[in-house]
């Protein structure tokens, strides 16, 4: 079922020459060892991990989904899941960026980072059973007590445990003060925790000893809405004291959903009837402990959807200069065959323009926001963690947001390419585009992201962090505007860091008036600062490839050319985005619900 070759050559230029990533760690004590050859190694070795044991799993698991016994209660993962997930641990994988304390390897989560672009285009299915283990090792690492640490981590750290994320009830998603599951204090310090869960993405499999699962519920006397929810860990056995496998505890899946998508991942119902917990963080602070995990589940389905672009633009590239229909417009380009390769149309080169430009764009941008997440967490100077800090709070739901919608446009095109054959299961294309529909939705629908980067990120304080992001942009503009060579790539840059000034103050003074205005400019709003981000690092990555063109490398006249491309064919978007986000909220909400 078609291939996957992980883009290592691309990776280096953004971790190497794009971000000059080594001499950035440098300044971290923790990571001052990791030198260009360390990184080199972990993507090499990653990529024949995804390549030779994962990618051949992705079709035959799709194909397969997962097998739910009501019987037991228990869920069976397809065919090769459970042996992958071994070789993942015995490879120290689960390890990588987890800390040293727990058993970790204690590398950068930048380096994390391309490792699970690879794990996402060879097989996002499985990929989401360590990628949530990841989110719980994380939140218990900043909120967990020692105790919870000492006895959790190292179990996570290793794989030998894996985790979820219980949140969503049926009666409510994304408005979670809502939420009805009770916690009740027991004289042993622990809690009894029922209620119900759905959507609970690995929420039970065959793949690992042990599953920890992180449960919001109320408290007793608990404050009615967000502020009144309080976080448990929750595992599927109890440990013993000795830290292995104890008494089943009563959280149990109830069915698996029969999905669009995703089929190799248990999207679980889960039922807790007075479960053992323990609880993260103080009482009614479980957002706050929780947002650490949902944080890093956005930025991993952001991930998800660069895994995809880059798989599904490879099958079709393939395909187009394999497959041959008609002649080439401009005269005969293959006078030895019957037809011309369909990528000597233009139509077809646009298709696989746009998967490219959205890949490298979105590459960029996770590996850029992967390094400020480093920095955040490890820099040595306060002033810098928290320029990092404002960044990551600022950039994580364009993360989210604009490279999903980028991935079901790229998944969309890249079928598309492939003609009928897309649409045929056999070739692998659709299960691209289905897998890819989920990411708009789950952790936090698009439209949620584009409320919150609007309204909380930049409205709520006038505008700072973003205007520090965009003084970046304004020195790169100012230290490269004589530069001639560059002008097609800052003269719009320029132009789009202004319009993005201009169209933020106009929205901020509608919404002081009216807050529909801002519910009904978020979602243009964000594809246009998502625009910016993506025009900031091409205009970046162009002056590199300026400087190399004549080298020899035909790399950097691709990276040229892909850039160029985006400038042309894809930034204009943001013409339309802005009219879109200006024409304000009365054509969204003047007629009555009834009139519909």
């Amino acid at each position: 079922m078609g291939q996957y070759v992980a883009p290592i050559r691309d990776m280096q230029f953004i971790l190497h020459e794009f971000l000059n990533v080594s001499e950035e760690l440098k300044q971290i004590p923790k990571f001052e060892d990791v030198d260009a050859d360390i990184i080199n190694q972990v993507l090499e070795e990653g990529a024949k991990f995804t390549q030779e044991v994962l990618f051949p799993l992705n079709h035959s698991g799709d194909r397969e989904g997962c097998h739910f016994d009501a019987a037991s209660n228990s869920v069976t993962t397809p065919k090769g899941f459970k042996d992958a997930y071994k070789k993942y641990v015995d490879g120290g994988w689960a390890a990588l960026a987890c800390s040293t304390e727990y058993g970790g390897q204690g590398l950068p989560i930048v380096l994390n980072n391309s490792f699970y672009e690879m794990l996402n285009s060879s097989n996002q299915a499985w990929s989401m059973y360590p990628g949530l283990s990841h989110g719980a090792y994380e939140c218990l690492l900043e909120h967990g007590t020692d105790e919870q640490k000492t006895m959790f981590l190292p179990k996570l750290v290793s794989g030998e445990w894996t985790g979820t994320m219980c949140l969503t009830e049926a009666h409510c998603g994304t408005d979670l003060g809502m939420l009805r599951s009770k916690a009740l204090p027991q004289a042993d310090g622990s809690w009894s925790i029922t209620g119900s869960k759905i959507f609970i993405s690995a929420g039970e499999h065959d793949m690992a000893e042990n599953i920890l699962h992180l449960v919001l519920a109320r408290v007793p006397d608990a404050p009615e809405g967000s502020k009144g929810i309080s976080l448990f860990l929750v595992p599927k056995f109890l440990p013993n004291a000795d830290g292995g496998v104890g008494e089943r505890n009563p959280i149990t899946c109830g069915a698996i959903e029969e999905k669009m998508g995703i089929h190799g991942n248990s999207t679980c119902q889960m039922n807790l009837d007075g479960a053992k917990g323990w609880i993260i963080g103080a009482p009614n602070k479980g957002l706050n402990a929780m947002f650490v995990f949902m944080n890093a589940a956005r930025l991993g389905v952001g991930m998800q959807s660069l895994g995809l672009t880059e798989v599904a633009y490879q099958n079709a590239l393939i395909y187009a200069k394999d497959r041959i229909q008609m002649r080439s417009l401009s005269g005969v380009k293959a006078p030895d065959k019957p037809a011309d390769p369909i990528i000597v149309h233009p139509d077809v080169r646009r298709m696989l323009l746009t998967c490219k430009a959205y890949a490298e764009g979105g590459r960029a941008f996770t590996s850029y926001m992967a390094l400020q997440i480093d920095r955040e967490l490890n820099h040595p100077d306060e002033t810098v963690r928290k320029e990092a800090a404002d960044e990551v709070a600022l950039l994580t739901p364009v993360i989210k947001a604009f490279i999903t919608d980028n991935g079901w446009i790229a998944t969309s095109e890249a079928m598309q390419v492939f003609g009928g054959h897309g649409y045929i299961a056999e070739w692998g294309m659709e299960q691209y585009v289905r897998d890819a529909r989920i990411n708009l939705i789950y952790e936090g629908t698009n439209t949620i992201q584009s409320l919150d980067l609007l309204g909380r990120k930049v409205l709520m304080d006038n505008g700072a962090k973003l205007r520090k992001f965009g003084e970046k942009i304004k020195a790169f503009v100012e230290d490269n505007g004589t530069d001639e060579a560059m002008s097609e790539f800052i003269t719009p840059l320029g132009d789009l860091g202004d319009k993005v000034t201009k169209l933020t103050m106009e929205i901020g003074m509608k919404g002081f008036q009216n807050p529909d205005e801002v519910g009904a400019a978020a979602v243009p709003y964000l594809r246009v600062v998502g625009h910016l981000i993506y025009s900031y690092f091409f205009a970046q990555m162009a002056k590199i490839a300026l400087a190399k063109e004549d080298s020899g490398d035909n790399f950097y006249k691709a990276k040229l050319a892909t850039a160029r491309f985006y400038f042309a064919r894809l930034q204009p978007e943001t013409a339309m985005l802005i009219r879109q986000a200006r024409s304000g909220s009365a054509n969204l909400m003047a007629l009555d619900a009834d009139l519909f």
